[in-house]
């Protein structure tokens, strides 16, 4: 009996390290994703629209030209003016999005605040490339 409860704790003890492991690995996804985001977002804040799209993922890039990208972009951010600030909100690591092939995800939320509009949640969808990059794939700002 003694032997069974030791396997079933040992068991047990399994269980809560590779759950663990998921959330270091989730946690650790989400953190290089925020970070990429960040970088990706810094040009998008410079009005570099061009080069955020030469940076972008390559399903971002098949599904949008760069002109158009740019043009979008333009008429997206430019009233809004600079950004004051942003926060990150939330972050959730997926690997499967409406419309996308399934892969490794990150959705961020960032709360924002720009010269000519106090409060916007922008979101912006991560996607871990086959090259170990974390790249945009969707940008939304509401």
């Amino acid at each position: 009996m003694r032997v069974r409860a030791w396997s079933m704790a040992c068991a047990a003890l399994a269980v809560v390290m590779m759950a663990g492991a998921v959330v270091r690995a989730a946690d650790d996804a989400e953190t290089k994703a925020a970070a990429a985001a960040r970088a990706w977002l810094a040009m998008v804040d410079a009005g570099q629209y061009g080069p955020s799209w030469d940076a972008a993922a390559a399903m971002f890039r098949s599904g949008v030209t760069r002109a158009s990208w740019e043009r979008m972009a333009a008429g997206a951010r430019g009233p809004l003016g600079a950004v004051r600030s942003r926060e990150l909100a939330a972050a959730k690591a997926t690997s499967s999005l409406p419309g996308a092939p399934d892969g490794h995800y990150v959705v961020l939320q960032f709360k924002a605040s720009f010269e000519h509009k106090a409060t916007a949640t922008e979101t912006v969808t991560m996607v871990l490339e086959g090259d170990g990059a974390w790249r945009t794939t969707g940008y939304f700002i509401r």
